[in-house]
């Protein structure tokens, strides 16, 4: 069983949850940019949380199916010859072309039984900063084969038959999840933390770190998004030791241009860190395409626990829907 890549479209990889437990020698999780997005398009097939899929980016591809199978592509509003956000049983030798997102950055298409690339260090990830994971360690291109599970076909049609609310064509349902992380307009607000060199700033350049609406520069991407606006400039000069940074971490290297760190960042940095984004901000902030636009709100350690809270009893209850769909 397998998916023939007849388009590549822009940046397309293998993601999953990601390999966890090696930043101590220099490797981080990588994974999916959207962790959220990923989680429910596998839901919707049937398949656990972290099984591998195809993450696009802004741009989809064309895609020949070798066999019926289950589909369901999650994330950014993209154009496609699909329906979004919901399960589709897509025929035997169909091809399926997915255009331009016209809300959000990333999509996931997951598939009955997922991606069965070989796994390294646990994870079926495409980490492209190392050049393993996925496909190759690379990102896919015209006339790749990706590998599906060998009973794809038997699981896609098994998991279809047992949905409830069928459309009348008999490929897809009645229903769909909603666009969970996609903002519905910009800027997005991203709350923020103060950073270990926070107080390396004056007030002036700490108060424009809050009130200035940031652009996600062109030269952003799966290490990070650079922000477009004026310069923060340290009113300490001295070096800073290098100590680890995190998923969400916003970096300020010497042009005064701010960094805020994606899925896969590097563990160690020297730059003074000025703030933390909220971990349940950062699936959204992974939602917004080069020339988008973020503000920071400043908050706290408890106010960050509570929003992380609160988007896990929001997804815990569309993926108890999900299940019921299935008759679970």
């Amino acid at each position: 069983m397998s998916i023939t890549v007849l388009r590549p479209g822009l940046l397309m990889t293998v993601q999953d949850m990601g390999r966890h437990g090696h930043q101590h020698v220099g490797l981080c999780p990588g994974g999916a940019m959207d962790p959220l997005s990923l989680a429910l398009a596998n839901a919707l097939v049937g398949n656990y949380a972290g099984d591998a899929a195809l993450e696009l980016t802004v741009l989809g591809p064309d895609l020949q199916f070798e066999r019926e199978t289950l589909v369901a592509l999650v994330g950014a509003e993209f154009e496609a010859d699909i329906p979004i956000n919901r399960p589709v049983l897509v025929s035997r030798g169909a091809r399926v072309s997915i255009s331009r997102a016209a809300r959000g950055a990333r999509g996931y298409l997951a598939i009955a039984g997922g991606v069965q690339v070989e796994a390294v260090l646990g994870s079926r990830s495409t980490y492209i900063p190392g050049g393993f994971g996925g496909l190759d360690g690379r990102v896919l291109k015209r006339g790749d084969v990706v590998p599906l599970a060998a009973n794809a076909t038997k699981l896609s049609r098994e998991r279809f038959a047992a949905l409830k609310n069928k459309d009348r064509v008999g490929t897809s349902v009645k229903w769909h999840v909603p666009a969970f992380t996609v903002p519905d307009r910009e800027p997005i607000v991203l709350h923020a933390i103060e950073g270990e060199h926070f107080g390396d700033f004056d007030a002036n350049m700490q108060r424009v770190f809050f009130d200035t609406i940031w652009r996600v520069g062109p030269d952003s991407n799966r290490m990070g998004y650079r922000l477009a606006g004026p310069p923060l400039t340290r009113s300490k000069a001295e070096e800073i030791l290098s100590g680890p940074t995190c998923l969400g971490s916003v970096q300020v290297p010497a042009n005064g241009v701010p960094i805020a760190l994606m899925a896969d960042h590097q563990t160690t940095g020297g730059y003074p860190r000025i703030a933390e984004i909220a971990s349940a901000d950062v699936p959204r902030l992974a939602q917004i395409a080069p020339g988008g636009t973020v503000h920071f709100a400043r908050t706290t350690l408890d106010l960050a626990g509570q929003l992380r809270k609160d988007a896990r009893t929001r997804m815990e209850n569309i993926m108890r829907g999900i299940a019921w769909e299935y008759g679970k």
